[in-house]
């Protein structure tokens, strides 16, 4: 029998995660009190029981101190219960971000500040994300690559590090994304856009394209930055790291860096055991 138990920070999308994996097949129950896991399982593990996969949503809100959901979660292992956990997460600015879009109140911090609620959470949770066998980072997911990323998981049974890579082209005009880790400047390219049959077009269509990777020192750029790309990754999962933002900026984030974060993101996936996505952060302002 398959179990997942999902838990991580509010907001970081542990209720999106539980019902994409209702829709993969799981039986889900979130928020299920502490004390009654064992009794769950021994009920869903039931000799006649139809139920063959499994999924139990925990978080802050219950009751029980987290040291108690530790030490069920022991004894589960000790009774030969074999399951998985799926820690979702999200930086702190996004978390925050979110709390003000929804209008909703912090669970630990009903009456106070969204940063202190997040803070205490992070303090609860840390010993449970070190056991997860899975951490994915929602911070730059959209819903369609958190669901890629849980049937890779769940379905394709895929190896998976809980490194999700995030591919963002951006114009420095806008700003550099706060939350890059890498930032590569291809304002050094010739610029598509002073050509006027390509200076409303972007970096999504094949004559930009075409003509951003005509040229050679592109062609060599790409070589060596994907190479080192290739050689930093498994290092970053060697320390742990549960997100790694690329970020290739050019002026306007229309054609160059477009074009490069295209290649990039072309040149990882399906290459490494590790989550990726792209976003074109500026790309909607040249509409």
């Amino acid at each position: 029998m398959q179990i997942v138990i999902v838990t991580g920070m509010s907001g970081g999308g542990k209720m999106t995660a539980i019902k994409m994996l209702e829709d993969q097949g799981y039986y889900c129950v979130d928020n299920l009190p502490v004390r009654l896991i064992d009794k769950f399982m021994e009920l869903m593990s039931a000799p006649g029981s139809e139920i063959t996969k499994a999924c139990i949503g925990i978080d802050v809100r219950s009751e029980q101190s987290f040291d108690y959901v530790l030490d069920v979660l022991r004894t589960l292992k000790e009774k030969g219960y074999e399951y998985q956990i799926l820690y979702m997460d999200a930086s702190d600015e996004v978390l925050i971000k979110r709390y003000k879009e929804s209008r909703r109140a912090h669970p630990l911090s009903p009456d106070g500040r969204v940063e202190d609620g997040i803070e205490k959470e992070r303090r609860i949770l840390k010993d449970i994300k070190t056991k997860a066998n899975y951490v994915i980072d929602t911070s730059n997911l959209l819903t369609r690559d958190l669901k890629e990323e849980l049937v890779k998981i769940f379905q394709g049974n895929k190896k998976y590090n809980s490194l999700m890579v995030s591919i963002i082209s951006f114009g420095f005009k806008y700003g550099i994304p706060t939350d890059a880790d890498l930032v590569f400047d291809v304002r050094f390219l010739p610029n598509p856009y002073y050509i006027e049959a390509m200076k409303h077009l972007t970096g999504e269509d094949k004559t930009v394209h075409d003509y951003v990777m005509s040229f050679p020192q592109t062609q060599e750029f790409m070589k060596k930055l994907v190479d080192m790309l290739q050689y930093l990754i498994p290092y970053y999962v060697k320390e742990g790291k549960n997100q790694l933002v690329i970020a290739v900026g050019c002026t306007g984030g229309q054609h160059r860096s477009v074009t490069i974060a295209n290649e990039i993101y072309a040149a990882l996936k399906d290459h490494g055991d590790y989550g990726i996505n792209l976003v074109h952060r500026d790309l909607s302002k040249h509409n």
